[in-house]
């Protein structure tokens, strides 16, 4: 077996990515702490051509030099915006027609397997804080919750791998 070479991988370029058709999903970060985690939420958003990452609160926009490390080039394709308060984010793609989902171990929340993702659906997905998770009065706000189920000693994930997979199950159920 042999590793394909970049070129065989056939990327697209930043500006054919910017015309390329968007994933309708949305990512909004609820006052991420770290820089590393941002990047990372760049880089998924890059590789499954979603719409926008909403930068919210304290979460550190580009270029910051630990988003730049882990973004590998994704903040030049990906479209972001900042938004001092997350609800003012909700409210924007709300009112654009979109699902608020918030990513958290809630009250009522639903396993992510067993939510029907809608091929022709909009969603906008919340990730909260990696200490205190979505702020209270964001819960407040959503349409509903998402949650990875787990069975081991801890109670969550990392923000990074969090977003990976739960990007890739609404990728692969809305395009694959």
């Amino acid at each position: 077996m042999r590793k394909l070479s970049t070129r065989e991988l056939q990327r697209l370029s930043v500006e054919d990515f910017r015309r390329e058709a968007k994933t309708p999903v949305v990512l909004i970060l609820d006052n991420i702490r770290s820089g590393l985690n941002v990047g990372s939420a760049f880089r998924t958003a890059d590789a499954f051509l979603l719409e926008q990452l909403c930068l919210c609160g304290i979460t550190a926009q580009p270029p910051h030099r630990e988003i730049l490390k882990t973004a590998i080039g994704a903040t030049d394709s990906v479209a972001w915006q900042h938004y001092t308060d997350t609800t003012a984010a909700i409210n924007t793609w709300r009112k654009r027609g979109y699902t608020i989902l918030a990513i958290e171990q809630a009250e009522g929340s639903q396993p992510l397997q067993d939510y029907p993702v809608a091929p022709t659906g909009r969603y906008a997905l919340v990730f909260g804080n990696e200490v205190k998770g979505v702020a209270d009065e964001v819960m407040a706000t959503v349409d509903g919750a998402l949650e990875i189920p787990q069975y081991g000693t801890k109670h969550s994930l990392n923000i990074s791998v969090c977003v990976g997979l739960v990007v890739w199950e609404f990728f692969r159920r809305m395009k694959l």
